[in-house]
């Protein structure tokens, strides 16, 4: 098997790519991280110098790949298959990755910050950049209200890498901040993309390990 994924069941980030494997069947080996024991440290270190997961690597092509969005490229590029996550128009492309931007930039990194807040000490906490980082969870979510308000299925036509993207970003936001009531098609959206038998082997796959999530 040429492609091994380096990530944990419960990364947001891992999720986009896993989604992405598993709409195509594309075949690959999931090597678990455990970042904390120190040889699994290194060796992920050795692919990922910045420590972010996922890493894809290629045995067949000798190369390892970091970064979501550049990972779905890779496989679009060298290993394509039903889905293809950006298109091949170009008026289309440049919009499916503005929309794989904003879901990682305004939904998942705040979320993330929040999450990242409630693991810190006590005496470590950071009130100010938990409610800043609401602030713009909220203005990005009232953002894409108005955005699914026009019925859409999926952000650019045919499911992609934006969908990818949201479902990770919309998954963990609803838990600190929750879509039910003030954004409804956000909510739709989010159960649709749940719905995706990629999306419900990913969850089934990070159940076991919910229970590490840290509560508010």
């Amino acid at each position: 098997m040429s492609l091994t994924l380096h990530a944990h069941p419960l990364s947001s980030f891992c999720w986009k790519v896993l989604i992405g494997l598993y709409e195509n069947d594309t075949p690959f080996q999931n090597a678990m991280v455990n970042l904390g024991d120190p040889a699994g440290r290194a060796a992920f270190l050795a692919l990922s110098p910045m420590g972010k997961m996922p890493a894809l690597h290629d045995d067949a092509r000798d190369e390892t790949v970091n970064e979501t969005s550049v990972i779905l490229d890779y496989l679009d590029a060298h290993y394509p298959g039903r889905v293809r996550f950006v298109p091949a128009n170009p008026d289309f492309a440049w919009r499916m990755r503005f929309w794989d931007r904003f879901f990682d930039h305004y939904l998942h990194h705040p979320m993330q910050r929040i999450i990242a807040d409630r693991l810190r000490p006590a005496d470590v906490k950071d009130p100010f950049g938990v409610d800043e980082a609401r602030a713009q969870l909220a203005q990005a979510c009232d953002h894409l209200e108005s955005i699914l308000a026009d019925g859409r299925s999926w952000m650019c036509g045919d499911f992609g890498l934006a969908d990818c993207a949201a479902m990770p970003a919309l998954f963990y936001a609803d838990k600190v901040q929750a879509l039910e009531g003030r954004w409804p098609s956000c909510l739709a959206y989010l159960e649709r993309l749940k719905a995706r038998p990629s999306v419900q082997r990913v969850l089934t796959e990070a159940e076991p390990f919910f229970q590490y999530f840290p509560a508010a």
